[in-house]
């Protein structure tokens, strides 16, 4: 085995800055996804036609520990019209949970599966460290979250 080879597997093993994807966990990881959901707007719009609500301007989600913020977040019912089945919150988003954040370009929650997927230029912010990639998926049941599409991680050492 090449000198080169040795060094890029410790480096890897020691910092592993980039990878493929990356379990890691956020949030509380005791989001209840049959909690009321809290939601404020400057607009809506609700069509009887497709089962939607449409909430437009700072709009802002609250669900037990968890807030969502996002320009526009489309709320579809189920086939009832009676409950909330799936959010997709779209034009810059952001989640926090419990002391994690993440932002993203869109995000869309299943409350259905207790999942939420934030896709485009993802950031996660925790403690002092941070991880970025293309796609990131959260259970909410769980509070584990997989990252993927080049993922790249800054790990800061804790000040004691």
């Amino acid at each position: 085995m090449s000198l080169f080879r040795l060094f890029a597997i410790g480096l890897l093993a020691v910092f592993p800055l980039v990878v493929a994807a990356q379990q890691t966990a956020f949030g509380s990881g005791n989001v209840d996804p049959q909690a009321p959901v809290e939601v404020e707007s400057d607009d809506l719009r609700v069509s009887e036609a497709d089962g939607t609500a449409e909430f437009l301007g700072n709009v802002v989600i609250i669900q037990g520990t968890m807030r969502l913020a996002a320009p526009r977040v489309l709320v579809v019912y189920d086939e009832d019209g009676e409950r909330i089945s799936k959010m997709q919150a779209t034009g810059g988003v952001t989640l926090v949970s419990g002391d994690d954040a993440a932002e993203a370009e869109r995000a869309d929650y299943d409350i259905d599966q207790g999942q939420i997927v934030m896709e485009g230029s993802v950031l996660v912010a925790q403690g002092t460290s941070t991880l970025s990639g293309q796609r990131m998926v959260v259970n909410l049941d769980t509070g584990n979250a997989q990252m993927s599409g080049r993922v790249r991680t800054i790990l800061n050492p804790r000040e004691d």
